[in-house]
């Protein structure tokens, strides 16, 4: 298996180096999210290698200036980073999205591809947003639609107004390119697609079977309890879901 250290290391970011491991899993996160959330995965994924990928803006690389837009965050992505397999992609709302357009992106390079995408809490991206834009908002009406929508934040970061200042950048970054990203319509991709939301979401069964129009292979929904970040809540039964699905190739009958 290639070592992905073996080309510049800033996208791709990893806790526990796993040589032996039989497949690697890059981990997309949510808007204003950074890798260090998704790659601690590896301590309770034994057989996987985990990396994060680590945006612009964020994490290790917070002196850097966010992306805006779908297209040259995914190109320079692909041509900075390399995906070694096999491997699979995890995409959380956001990160989903980005998941998904970056295979798109492989494929239309004639890169590796990954052999499946696990998508979560994000609906199908042809479908209309039902939600209005949020990114042109103060740091402080921005802070109020989160919580108001997600309540993914801390409490106290209100009362600092420099340090919100600093996390609604990489949050106002990551909602500009969901509020502005249109889909570019396309040939479905090959790779099964396990599609996973929360019960409590706003996103519906529906909603999240809109991914089945970009694979041609029957999709796989399963939903756990909680809402739109019921990853955190429901780590054991994700995780669970995400080791059938790469060894198995169908997930938990959850």
């Amino acid at each position: 298996m290639p070592d992905p250290l073996d080309h510049p290391p800033r996208w791709l970011v990893t806790r526990r180096r796993r040589p032996e491991a039989a497949v690697r899993l890059y981990c997309f996160a949510h808007s204003g999210g950074s890798a260090g959330e998704f790659v601690r995965w590896g301590d309770d994924l034994p057989e996987v290698e985990v990396w994060g990928v680590q945006l612009p803006g964020r994490g290790s690389r917070f002196d850097e200036a966010p992306y805006t837009r779908v297209a040259p965050l995914v190109d320079a992505l692909v041509e900075q980073a390399a995906f070694d397999g096999p491997f699979a992609f995890f995409g959380h709302s956001l990160g989903a999205l980005l998941a998904y357009e970056t295979a798109r992106a492989l494929r239309e390079r004639g890169l590796p591809q990954p052999e499946q995408l696990i998508l979560s809490a994000y609906p199908g991206p042809q479908l209309p947003r039902s939600i209005p834009p949020i990114h042109h908002l103060s740091d402080r009406e921005l802070f109020a639609a989160i919580q108001g929508g997600y309540g993914s934040l801390p409490a106290e970061l209100a009362d600092d107004p420099e340090l919100l200042a600093l996390v609604m950048a990489s949050h106002r970054a990551d909602f500009e390119i969901v509020d502005t990203h249109r889909h570019r319509a396309g040939e479905p991709l090959d790779q099964p697609f396990h599609v996973v939301g929360g019960i409590e979401d706003r996103l519906t069964a529906e909603d999240l079977a809109g991914w089945q129009e970009h694979t041609r292979v029957p999709l796989r929904l399963s939903l756990l309890p909680g809402g739109h970040f019921y990853l955190r809540d429901q780590r054991a039964a994700l995780l669970d879901l995400i080791r059938d699905a790469l060894f198995t190739g169908a997930p938990s009958d959850l």
